[in-house]
């Protein structure tokens, strides 16, 4: 666990808590890590979740597939980052996402339960753990609030521009990257690639915007 150490002192699960404290948390905790290749179902829709995620390398996306097989991306998780805290923390019995490795990634699981239950110890850092968790939570549910503000418009052009602004304004400057590769961006904003590839086309050629693969510059 020590090689994840300085990942793990970025986790917003961890926030204000000290580097010394943060081994015997993790064993306190059952932490455990696994690793998954690209495209491995870590969460399977329709399954229930008790473990919450942290991704300790390469990236992972919450996807949720419609009945036609069409798939749309609601986030991506970078290391760091938490995922699945609300489904695990809601004990739901039946997901209604995946959660799945977009990359070759290393992921730390936790059980929500020793989380949210003080363990036989009564260790003193459970307290932090909740706050954190509870501020981790509020920040998702801002994030998702951003998606809709996305996808409810009603164009490719505004979804796409719309999403660009946001990451604009995220970066601070007009000049950035963007987590998706075409496909997923497109699954992202749930459109289609050929309908948004020709978009972003003709916003090149309008002078609007330049990209070149993950990079994009709003003129």
């Amino acid at each position: 666990m020590e090689k994840y150490i300085e990942i793990l002192e970025k986790c917003p699960l961890f926030e204000g808590v000290k580097r010394e404290d943060l081994l015997r948390m993790l064993s306190c905790l059952g932490a455990r890590v696994a690793s998954f290749d690209k495209r491995y179902t870590i969460f399977a829709e329709g399954r229930p979740l008790r473990a919450i995620g942290i991704v300790l390398s390469g990236s992972v996306q919450v996807e949720r597939v419609d009945i036609y097989g069409n798939r749309s991306i609601l986030t991506k998780v970078h290391p760091t980052e938490l995922f699945g805290e609300a489904f695990a923390c809601a004990g739901v019995e039946a997901m209604p996402v995946s959660i799945v490795a977009s990359e070759p990634c290393e992921i730390m699981l936790i059980n929500c339960d020793h989380i949210l239950h003080t363990c036989s110890n009564n260790c003193g850092f459970h307290q932090q753990l909740i706050y954190n968790l509870m501020k981790d939570l509020a920040r998702k549910t801002l994030q998702i609030h951003q998606k809709l503000e996305v996808t409810s418009k009603k164009t490719t052009r505004d979804k796409l521009m719309e999403y660009l602004m946001i990451m604009a304004k995220k970066n601070g400057s007009n000049s950035f990257d963007i987590p998706y590769d075409r496909q997923e961006l497109a699954d992202y904003l749930e459109v289609d690639r050929s309908g948004l590839s020709a978009e972003i086309s003709k916003l090149r050629q309008e002078g609007v915007l330049e990209s070149r693969k993950k990079r994009f510059v709003l003129l």
